[in-house]
C-alpha cells in the first residue's frame, strides 16, 4: 500500500489506469485540464494512447469506436463540453457501448465560469441528450473515493455495456490530498465477446448499432433497454449515511458540499438538534432505499451548489410525506458551515411554527 499526495484531478486519471483504462479522447477545458495534461504524461508511459481531438465532439466518437472494438476508455471535459458530447453520448446508449466520462463541473448556464459548482445534476442525470436513456452517476466527495470510484465507474460500464458519468467541483478538482493506492497487479478487464474486433474463427461478424428504422423494433429495442435500466436502479444505489438513526432532521448533500453538511450535523449535535445525513453517491440510480432507513425523520433539508436539481429527486423520493427544506448557492459560491447550520436553525423554527417549505 503506497501513501501519495495526489490532486483530485490526477486521481481521476489515476483511478481510471488502475481501473485498465488505456485510451482517453478529450479536449481542454478548465477546470479539470489538469486531467488530461496528466494522462498526457502516464498513459504513454503504459502503453496507452492519449489523443486530444479537435473539440468535443470528436472526442466522444472516438471513444465510440474504442469502446465498439472492446477497450476500456474514457473522455473528461466540464459542462459545456459535455453538452457538446450529448449526442455521442445518446448514441453510446442506444448502442450499448460502455465508456467513463468525468464531468469536474462549471458554474453556468452558459459558459459559466470555473468557480465550484454543482450545476449539471440535471444534465448528467436526466441524460441530457435525446431519446430514452439512463447513465450510472457517480459522485465522490474524497479524493480517496475518486480513486476508488474510478474502478467501480469501469465495472459499472462493463457489467450493463452503458455510459457512466462521474461528476465532481472545481474543489474536488483541484484540491490535493493524501491518497492510499494497492501495490501489485491491477485487476485485467473482463472479456468482451460482442465487442468489433474481428471474426475470430465465427462466421458472423459483430454489428453495434443505434440505428433502428422500424418503429416496431425501435420500440422492442427501447423496451429492452428499460428493462436494463430497472434493474441498474434496483441493484447499484449507493449512499453514505452518517449519524442517521436517531435523526430528526435529515440534511441530503453530494460531493463536497457532503462534507460540509457532515460538519454541520455534528454542530448541531453539539446544540441538542438530532440531525443527520444522506449523501447520495449515485446521483443515478437516485439511493431511494437511503431514506426507508432515516425511520425518525420528520423533515428533509437538501443543499445543493446550484438553484435546486437534486431537490426534486428528494420530493419525488419521499412522495409529500415530509416537509423538504432547500438551501443553496448558485455560480460558483461554497456554502459554509457556519450559514449552513444558521439555515438549519431556521428550518428548526419553521418546523415549531408549523410552517413547511415545500
Amino acid at each position: 500500500m503506497s501513501r501519495v499526495l495526489m490532486k483530485g484531478n490526477e486521481a481521476f486519471g489515476e483511478g481510471a489506469i488502475r481501473a485498465g483504462c488505456r485510451h482517453f479522447f478529450g479536449y481542454p477545458i478548465t477546470p479539470q485540464s489538469e486531467l488530461p495534461h496528466f494522462l498526457a504524461r502516464r498513459l504513454p508511459e503504459i502503453g496507452g494512447v492519449y489523443l486530444q481531438a479537435e473539440s468535443e465532439v470528436a472526442a466522444i466518437n472516438m471513444v465510440y469506436g474504442a469502446a465498439a472494438a472492446g477497450a476500456r476508455v474514457l473522455t473528461s471535459s466540464s459542462g459545456p463540453g459535455i453538452s457538446l458530447m450529448q449526442e455521442g453520448i445518446s448514441y453510446m446508449a442506444g448502442a450499448e457501448l460502455p465508456c467513463v466520462i468525468v464531468n469536474v463541473m462549471r458554474g453556468g448556464p452558459g459558459l459559466g465560469n470555473i468557480a465550484p459548482s454543482q450545476g449539471d445534476y440535471f444534465q448528467a442525470t436526466r441524460g441530457g441528450g435525446h431519446g430514452d436513456y439512463r447513465m450510472s452517476v457517480l459522485a465522490p466527495a474524497t479524493v480517496q473515493e475518486i480513486i476508488e470510484m474510478m474502478q467501480e465507474a469501469f465495472d459499472l460500464a462493463d457489467r450493463y455495456r452503458n455510459p457512466v458519468m462521474v461528476v465532481g467541483d472545481g474543489i474536488l478538482g483541484q484540491m490535493m490530498e493524501p491518497v492510499e493506492m494497492e501495490e501489485g497487479t491491477l485487476p485485467s478487464p473482463p472479456p468482451k465477446p460482442w465487442a468489433t474486433v474481428g471474426l475470430g474463427g465465427r462466421t458472423q461478424p459483430n454489428i453495434i448499432n443505434s440505428l433502428y428504422i422500424v418503429p416496431e423494433v425501435n420500440e422492442e429495442r427501447n423496451w429492452a433497454l428499460a428493462a436494463k435500466y430497472d434493474t441498474m436502479k434496483v441493484a447499484e444505489q449507493r449512499w453514505e449515511e452518517y449519524r442517521l438513526e436517531d435523526a430528526e432532521t435529515v440534511l441530503v448533500a453530494f460531493g463536497t458540499v457532503a462534507r460540509i453538511a457532515k460538519a454541520v450535523v455534528d454542530r448541531a449535535r453539539k446544540a441538542g438538534i438530532a440531525a443527520g445525513l444522506i449523501r447520495p453517491i449515485t446521483l443515478w440510480p437516485f439511493p431511494e432505499k437511503a431514506f426507508l432507513r432515516a425511520g425518525r425523520a420528520e423533515r428533509f433539508l437538501v443543499v445543493e451548489m446550484n438553484l435546486g436539481q437534486m431537490v426534486e429527486d428528494v420530493r419525488l423520493t419521499v412522495n409529500g410525506g415530509f416537509p423538504i427544506h432547500f438551501y443553496g448557492r448558485p455560480g460558483g459560491t461554497v456554502p459554509t458551515v457556519r450559514e449552513v447550520f444558521a439555515e438549519l436553525q431556521k428550518v428548526m423554527e419553521v418546523s415549531a411554527g408549523g410552517q413547511n417549505h415545500f
